[in-house]
């Protein structure tokens, strides 16, 4: 999740601690008129970067966060922000891909 800005690891993150914070879940990343995804979501469905969904909100927030800092990150900046996140399922060139997409740095 994202709080005040910031992906933080919300399995550990005592509910105490987000007392008057502005808190965004992957829920909250779909707009909530047209019902379209964000981007970011899109783009990992999209370059099917994601498999079993356990990790794939922690990703996507971690992303969402950055970009939200950073429209235009480069590779070491992206894999900086994602350092915390793991996947066993899949291989991580789809995640970086649907991110590519999204920061508009497919093929480059």
């Amino acid at each position: 999740m994202i709080v005040d800005g910031d992906a933080i690891t919300s399995c550990i993150t005592l509910t105490i601690d987000c007392d008057g914070k502005h808190i965004t879940t992957i829920e909250g990343l779909q707009d909530p008129v047209t019902g379209a995804l964000d981007p970011i979501q899109q783009a990992f469905l999209d370059k099917y970067a994601f498999q079993c969904g356990y990790c794939t909100p922690g990703i996507i927030m971690a992303t969402k966060a950055l970009l939200d800092k950073n429209p235009h990150p480069d590779s070491d900046e992206i894999k900086e922000a994602l350092s915390g996140n793991f996947c066993r399922c899949i291989s991580q060139y789809h995640v970086f891909e649907a991110i590519g997409e999204v920061v508009g740095k497919v093929g480059k």
